[in-house]
């Protein structure tokens, strides 16, 4: 039997990369990440390493406008745009990070399309390490959701751009608050974790 025809390990760890799209990237948008393109060095080692246990999504503006995302997008006029606005787009060294289809919300947090997409042990006994931007906002929904759900979290602090250093600073201190279910490490320690 070949690497290739041998049974995939099940509880294999699993590389999420949150939304890492021009809204947030690019220094142009209200919303872009200072800290976006040291972040995604880690997470392009990361993926390298993961292969294809790699999974991304992306946020899209399509809530339901009479909730209070009505407000919201209120606030933020500039975001208020089609979900095919350049705008919500992958940046393009995200776009083969992943064999797999981007996973697409309307949602801060990610954990419901993930736990849709993965594997029932990566909802369980197998780790996730969980990287993306921003930090305080859609990682940080992702990251609790998935505790309560159950998940084994890794957060690559420094795989993760917030919306300003303090701002990042601030929910890794929050996430660090849900040991064992949320562990903050680095990089380093999340390249051993997946190189499993």
């Amino acid at each position: 039997m070949s690497a290739a025809e041998a049974p995939r390990d099940p509880d294999a760890p699993w590389l999420v990369v949150i939304d890492p799209q021009e809204i947030f990237a690019s220094h142009r948008s209200p919303w872009g990440s200072p800290m976006f393109p040291t972040a995604f060095a880690n997470i392009r080692r990361l993926a390298d390493v993961a292969g294809d246990r790699v999974v991304v999504t992306r946020w899209l503006p399509t809530a339901d406008r009479r909730t209070s995302w009505g407000d919201y997008f209120a606030a933020w006029p500039f975001a208020d745009v089609a979900a095919d606005d350049p705008l919500y787009a992958l940046v393009p060294e995200a776009r083969p990070l992943s064999p797999a289809p981007t996973l697409d919300a309307p949602t801060f947090g990610k954990w419901d399309a993930l736990a849709a997409f993965l594997p029932r042990t990566a909802r369980g006994s197998a780790p996730i390490v969980l990287t993306g931007v921003s930090t305080d906002c859609c990682v940080l929904s992702t990251a609790l959701a998935a505790a309560d759900a159950g998940a084994r979290v890794t957060i690559a602090a420094d795989a993760c751009a917030g919306s300003d250093p303090e701002n990042h600073a601030a929910a890794l201190r929050i996430m660090g608050l849900y040991p064992p279910q949320l562990t903050v490490a680095d990089t380093e320690a999340a390249l051993r974790l997946l190189a499993r």
